[in-house]
C-alpha cells in the first residue's frame, strides 16, 4: 500500500491533518501500520467503527487509538501454539485476560476449510502482562485440551529472511505488470518465506486467492478488452445501483478483496448529500479490476443488485 492509498482509505471517512505511512529507514517500504490525525474527533472513532475488521487485499486491518510509544509497551505480543482446534478466538481471548490488557488477538485458521491451526497471538497492552501470561499459561493445560500449550513472545522475522521477503516483494519489477495468473509460483515461494519467517506450517494455505483457470476466462466473463477503462493512474470502475446511503467505505469493502484501490468516490445529490446510485472505484491492476467487475456485476447488495463495469467502456456495461 502507498501513501497515496492509505491517504485516500482514510480520507474517506473525513479531513485529516495529518498521516504516515511507516516505511524501513534503510529499504524505504512500508511496514504495514501508520498513523492518521483527523481534524474532528468523531472522525477518529467514525474510523475505527468503520474500517477496523476491513479485508484487504489477503490482510484484515485494525483500526485503534495510538499510544503514546514506551519502552513498558513494546514486545508485548505472545506467540501461541498447541491450543485445542475447537477454541475460539473469544475463548482464547477469556483465557488470557486474567493476565492484563488485550490489545489485539488472533487465531491462524485453515484457508480452504476454516478450521483451527492451533496457533494464535495475543498483544497484551504492557510487556509485563505478556511476561506474566508466559509464566502462568505456558506448558499448562486449558480447559478441554488434550495437551499442554506453548506460550513464549512472537519473534520478528531474522533479518535475512526478511530481507528476502522485501526483495521478493518489491523488487520485482514483473510485479507491477503481470496480473494473479502470472503469479501463481511467486505466491507459493512467498508463502515459504513467511513461513520460513514466522514458523508458521501453512500448507494448504498455498491455494492461491484466485483461480488459474478462472483468471484464464475473466475476460470473457467480464465482457471487457485491455483497450478499455485505463486511466492515467490505473482502471476506473463504474458501480451503479447503490443505496442512498452508501459511502465510501461501501466501496472500499466491497473491492479491496479483489486488490489495490486507489480511490473510491460515491455520487451524491447536491441538496441531499444522499448517495445518487452510483459511485467509480480506481485499481491500479487490470486482472483485479477485470475480476472485481466478474465477481461483482449482478451482487445483491442488501435489496440492490449492483452493476459494475470498466467506465469508459460503455459498449461492455450489463
Amino acid at each position: 500500500m502507498t501513501q497515496d492509498e492509505f491517504k485516500s482509505l482514510f480520507g474517506s471517512i473525513g479531513d485529516i491533518e495529518s498521516c504516515k505511512l511507516v516505511r524501513d529507514k534503510i529499504t524505504g517500504q512500508s511496514l504495514g501500520y501508520g498513523f492518521v490525525n483527523y481534524s474532528d474527533p468523531n472522525d477518529a472513532d467514525k474510523a475505527i467503527n468503520t474500517l477496523n475488521g476491513l479485508k484487504l487485499q489477503t490482510k484484515t486491518i485494525k483500526v485503534s487509538y495510538a499510544r503514546p510509544s514506551s519502552a513498558s509497551i513494546r514486545d508485548a505480543n505472545l506467540y501461541v501454539s498447541g491450543l485445542p482446534k475447537t477454541m475460539s478466538q473469544k475463548e482464547m481471548e477469556q483465557l488470557f485476560s486474567q493476565y492484563g490488557r488485550i490489545i489485539t488477538s488472533r487465531i491462524l485458521v485453515d484457508q480452504v476449510t476454516g478450521v483451527s491451526r492451533g496457533v494464535g497471538f495475543i498483544r497484551f497492552d504492557k510487556r509485563i502482562e505478556a511476561e506474566e501470561a508466559i509464566k502462568g499459561l505456558n506448558g499448562q493445560k486449558p480447559l478441554g485440551a488434550a495437551e499442554p500449550i506453548t506460550v513464549k513472545f512472537a519473534n520478528n522475522p531474522s533479518q535475512k529472511t526478511g530481507q528476502a521477503l522485501l526483495t521478493h516483494l518489491y523488487q520485482s519489477s514483473a510485479r507491477r505488470y503481470a496480473g494473479p495468473l502470472h503469479h501463481q509460483t511467486q505466491r507459493f515461494r512467498l508463502d515459504n518465506l513467511l513461513n520460513m519467517a514466522y514458523g508458521v506450517k501453512s500448507p494448504l494455505s498455498l491455494i492461491a486467492r484466485f483461480s488459474p483457470i478462472a483468471i484464464d476466462g475473466m475476460s470473457g466473463l467480464a465482457g471487457v478488452g485491455l483497450s478499455g477503462g485505463a486511466a492515467g493512474a490505473g482502471w476506473c470502475i463504474f458501480v451503479y445501483n447503490l443505496s442512498p446511503e452508501a459511502d465510501e467505505s461501501v466501496l472500499w469493502q466491497l473491492f479491496g478483496p479483489f486488490g489495490a484501490v486507489t480511490n473510491v468516490k460515491v455520487i451524491r445529490d447536491f441538496t441531499t448529500n444522499k448517495c445518487k446510485g452510483f459511485g467509480f472505484v480506481t485499481m491500479t491492476n487490470y486482472d483485479e479490476a477485470a475480476m472485481a467487475i466478474a465477481s461483482l456485476n449482478g451482487y445483491r447488495l442488501g435489496e440492490r443488485v449492483l452493476q459494475v463495469s470498466f467506465k469508459t467502456s460503455k459498449q461492455h456495461k450489463a
